[in-house]
């Protein structure tokens, strides 16, 4: 629970600092069974549990919704030991209609280009994956909206991703208004940032 906490708590904070707040939203997951095949991953029953910069300030709950998605497949490396899923799939948020979370679908799209599935080996021997990608997509007012996302697995222990797993947290930022220029690609340094963050974080365990 500590270690789980430890990640939620990165997740929340490092995408914020990226300096999105005033023109993205950002949403924290969590739980949720990760599935891998060389076909595709996919998550689903992960719950929404924070939301930042829809409506006003920080909305945090239990449930306010569901994030799910499903990648392309597998283009190189392999699920063990790391590698990259091909662009496609879909990607979806939902609220629940709680706490100032609309009802329905918030935001529908797919991958726009490589994901990057990274093996994070820690000092004990035990293992972690996290997820990496952009999307692209309708917002809930049916404008066309620009993402990205990072989601970090349970620890698997001492054995390698077997096909499937739990989601520790998740965090996906939606950019709702028109970006600066370098916003995006500072999105995807912001993103690469957690990844280190958390990089740096297990290996202290």
């Amino acid at each position: 629970m500590i270690k789980n906490s430890v990640f939620l708590t990165i997740l929340v904070l490092a995408l914020p600092l990226a300096a999105f707040a005033d023109n993205g939203v950002d949403f924290t997951n969590s739980s949720g069974i990760l599935s891998g095949t060389n076909s595709s991953l996919t998550l689903e029953g992960s719950t929404l549990i924070a939301v930042h910069g829809l409506g006003s300030g920080l909305i945090i709950g239990t449930d306010l919704g569901t994030l799910s998605f499903s990648t392309g497949n597998l283009s190189s490396g392999s699920l063990q030991m790391g590698g990259t899923f091909a662009a496609g799939g879909m990607f979806n948020i939902t609220g629940h209609g709680t706490s100032g979370i609309p009802n329905g679908v918030i935001f529908n799209g797919s991958f726009t280009g490589p994901l990057t599935w990274t093996l994070l080996t820690l000092s004990k021997g035990t293992h972690n994956y996290t997820l990496t990608g952009s999307m692209l997509g309708t917002w809930q007012n049916d404008t066309t909206v620009n993402g990205a996302t990072v989601q970090l697995t349970i620890n698997t222990g001492r054995g390698f991703f077997n096909g499937k797993t739990n989601i520790s947290s998740g965090d996906t930022n939606i950019v709702t208004a028109a970006p600066e220029p370098g916003t995006l690609g500072l999105l995807g340094t912001g993103l690469i940032g957690v990844a280190g963050i958390v990089r740096r974080k297990l290996k202290l365990v």
